[in-house]
């Protein structure tokens, strides 16, 4: 708990759950918001959570695109983490998660083993967005593949102009 209220965790493209869900399981008092660009995914993801019987009022499910909730006061500056798994290439990734981040909340980014390289492309774009690299937690599957988490704390505040209209980020990254 940070100053006696829930931990606000974010997940943009949740997919099927993961990661936000385990943790949701494992840390019941969480207060979880997921965004995903598919409504499909989002009925999906309804349907799991009356099945996991989350309380309705601890877990947000949200249809639509970071770019544009990402500048929605309700939601900007609001998370103490934000996950994402399989989204983009950390410099993109870090336009669309690190508006919703409070300052010295933290993105907890899965990454493959093209971290190394993600990391030097997506350092300016960090900077730019206000946040700091932070550590990088390596780990094998189960079946020998490596995969890293990739933290970025948020040091300052986002400029406004931050996240670009739907599209832009990947079109032109920072």
């Amino acid at each position: 708990m940070i100053d006696n209220s829930p931990i606000k965790l974010l997940d943009i493209g949740a997919g099927a759950g993961f990661p936000s869900f385990p943790m949701k399981i494992i840390y019941p008092e969480l207060q979880v918001t997921i965004i995903d660009s598919l409504n499909k995914r989002i009925k999906f993801l309804a349907a799991l959570s009356d099945k996991l019987d989350f309380d309705a009022t601890s877990v947000t499910l949200l249809h639509g695109r970071a770019e544009d909730f990402g500048q929605n006061p309700i939601y900007r500056g609001q998370f103490d983490y934000v996950t994402a798994r399989a989204v983009a290439r950390l410099n993109v990734l870090s336009e669309l998660t690190l508006p919703f981040l409070r300052k010295d909340g933290k993105l907890l980014s899965l990454k493959a083993s093209q971290m190394l390289d993600e990391i030097s492309e997506g350092k300016h774009a960090i900077a730019i967005l206000g946040g700091k690299l932070g550590d990088t937690l390596d780990y094998a599957l189960p079946n020998g593949d490596e995969r890293h988490l990739v933290i970025v704390e948020k040091k300052k505040e986002t400029p406004k102009k931050f996240p670009r209209k739907a599209g832009m980020p990947n079109k032109k990254p920072l």
